[in-house]
Parts: C-alpha cells; structure tokens; sequence
C-alpha cells in the first residue's frame, strides 16, 4: 500500500471510535504537555536570570569579615574601603556598616520582641549605584539628610513595619532614636540583604547610634575582563595582615546557584512528566488490542479479499501511530501555551527549546509504536476463517 493508503485506512479506525480515541491520545497528551510544560518554564526562568544578569551586571563582588583562627567573628580594618578603591581595575566601591545591636520598631509601644527582623546599617551615600539598587519612594540619603536621624528603608523592612510610603511624618524608633524613613527601596537582586535592612548614613549612625565606622560589606565593582584577578586580590588587600580574616563573594554566583536549584526541581517534574506519558502508552496499547479484538470481522474480511499479514500488521501499527501522533501535538501545544501563559504572567521572556518541541513529538511516536507493535502482531496472526466466524 501506498503511504497516503496506508494513513487513510489507519485514520479509518480511529473515525469510527472517536469518543475511546480522544481519551487515550489525552493520557499521552498530558504526559507530553507536562515535559514540555516543565522544559519551557525552566528555560523561560533561566533567560529571565540572563537577562537580570545582564541588567545588573556580573561585576559585582563583595567583600566581608570571616572568622579568626579562633573561631571568633574578625573585623574589617577601617581603611579596608581606600585600600580596596587602589586596585587596579575597580570601577566603584561602597559599603555597609552593621550598627551593633539597635533594633528597628515601627514606634516605642512595639514590644522589644517583636524586631521583625530588620537589621540597622550605615550606608555610603553611592551605595545605590554601586549595587544596582533603585528607589520605589521617596529619596536616598544626601549628604545633608545622612548627617540627620534619616532612614531609608529596603523593600521587606518596609512591609513588615507597614509603612507604604516615605514621608516627613514617617518615622520608625532605631535604637531608641526616633528617624525619619526619607526613602524606600526596590529589592536589591544582587544584594538581598538591603531588602531586610534599615540604613542610615554613617555620619548620622556614628552620632545617633554609637556606631564604631567598620564596614561589615564592601561592595565593588570591577573591569570585567579583570574581574578574576581582582577577586584573587580582594581579601588580601582588604586586610593586610590577616587576609584569611576576608571573605569574599559574587553575589551572581548565588543567583546562578539558585537557577541550578531549580533546574533539579525541574528533572523531578520531568519524571513525573515521563510516568505520565507513560501511563497514556498503556492506554494506547490498551485500546489497540479491544480495537483488535472488536473488529476480527473486518479483519478477516480483509483477508479474505486478499490483504496481507504484513498489510494488517501495517494498518494497525499506523492506527496506533496515529493515535500517538495526535496525543503528542495536542500535548506540545498545550505545553506550550501553558509556557507562554505563565511567563507572560510573571513577565519572563517565554523560551520553548526546539529539541523539547521535536523530542515530544518523537517520543509520542516511540510509544505509539511500541503501544501498537503487540496488537499489530496478534491482528496479522489471525486466520480469515477464525476471524470471520467470530460473533
């Protein structure tokens, strides 16, 4: 038989039981739909990441006090900041200091408890542009409100003090010194850590809060091309005397770590995805062989007027295969859309490999044959004279 025969007589039998044909090519097309569901998030997540890396910038490296030899917390050297800007190939530096133990309270009736969290630091006043961090209300510190009780507050501090906007009459109580909340912050990607916090400017800290002047984060930004030399020079520079004192981090390489965390999440998904194709292969196979048996008459009569085994076992094979085929588009285009309707929800790019499209369909076709090939088989092996004489 010819190719386009060989369709037509296949489709004919899927025509006649279409209600029992929807349901099994559903089962497969679930299966596909999830696995390429799972496959387009993960790739519409990962381009999300490029394109926030890309925004922000992979140059950001940040410089921290690790532990003594004793195990006790070390220090940053005062001059850890103009020691650091001297290296070759840094573009910007700032800094965060963390001022001892003030706590942070909506107002003095909020009992001591209840901190919420929010960590108190001086800021440079370039802090902003160091990391990448935008302003959501209000101002950032100057040069004049960071010598004054100010506070610009990061994105969760503010929520979780319930303050919505900046203003002149809003104020929080930050070691038992009332301030006045100027600003509030966008998240920091590149800086969660601003997201929690409380900053003031480090005039304004060491007058108000007794705050001792050393950095606990420095942040810098280097040339890209000599990012890893800068980073190998960072710790020693930083601190002298003691440079395994020095921890040293590229805030990307988390979000990167994070990504990664994902795409194991997703292998699980995957899985899951593959049980279910699976599962619709049974189906596959199960109504082939109650099509077989359902339609021995029509075999045997296709026997008797001269049809082939090798012709019975290509019919039902293609019927099978037909199935399959319907299954797996129907999944990949609800793969698909599903994809598109959930990046578009959290405004990700939406990315579908090619190799995810193209696997899926020739998966349903791997199933579909292999669902296919027994019935095939056992539908060639009947007599035409068994087969008629069945009921």
């Amino acid at each position: 038989m010819r190719f386009t025969d060989v369709v037509r007589v296949g489709g004919a039998g899927l025509r006649t039981r279409p209600m029992r044909a929807f349901l099994s090519a559903l089962g497969i097309a679930i299966g596909i739909a999830a696995m390429v569901a799972v496959v387009g998030i993960s790739s519409s997540s990962g381009a999300e990441l490029d394109r926030t890396l890309s925004a922000l910038g992979t140059n950001l490296l940040t410089v921290g006090p690790g532990q003594t030899l004793l195990g006790a917390e070390a220090e940053l050297p005062l001059e850890a900041e103009p020691m650091i800007e001297r290296i070759d190939g840094i573009e910007a530096v700032s800094a965060i200091g963390r001022i001892g133990d003030a706590k942070v309270y909506r107002s003095e009736k909020i009992p001591s408890v209840r901190t919420g969290g929010i960590i108190a630091y001086a800021a440079r006043e370039d802090l902003p542009g160091t990391v990448g961090a935008t302003i959501r209300d209000g101002a950032w510190l100057t040069p004049a409100t960071g010598s004054f009780p100010a506070v610009v507050l990061g994105s969760a501090a503010a929520e979780r003090l319930g303050i919505g906007a900046a203003g002149p009459d809003v104020q929080v109580v930050i070691g038992g010194v009332r301030f006045t909340v100027t600003g509030i912050l966008d998240p920091v990607p590149l800086a969660a850590e601003l997201d929690s916090a409380a900053l003031v400017g480090w005039p304004s800290a060491a007058r108000w809060l007794a705050f001792d002047g050393h950095a606990t984060t420095v942040y810098t930004r280097s040339t890209e091309s000599r990012l890893s030399t800068v980073r190998g020079l960072l710790a020693a520079t930083a601190n002298p005397p003691a440079p395994n004192e020095v921890e040293v981090s590229r805030p990307s390489d988390a979000l990167a770590a994070k990504q990664a965390t994902g795409q194991a999440f997703a292998g699980l998904l995957l899985g899951v995805g593959a049980v279910a194709l699976l599962v619709g292969g049974v189906g596959v196979a199960n109504t082939m062989v109650i099509s077989v048996l359902e339609r021995r008459p029509e075999i045997g009569l296709r026997r008797a007027l001269g049809a082939t085994r090798g012709q019975i076992r290509l019919q039902f094979l293609a019927e099978s295969l037909l199935l399959s085929a319907l299954g797996g588009a129907g999944g990949v285009l609800l793969g698909a859309a599903v994809t598109a309707g959930y990046a578009t929800y959290r405004l990700w790019p939406w990315v579908i490999p090619s190799w995810a499209l193209g696997g899926g369909v020739g998966a349903t076709l791997i199933i579909g044959g292999v669902a296919g090939l027994y019935p095939a088989v056992r539908a060639a092996r009947l007599a035409p004279t068994e087969a008629l004489a069945t009921p």
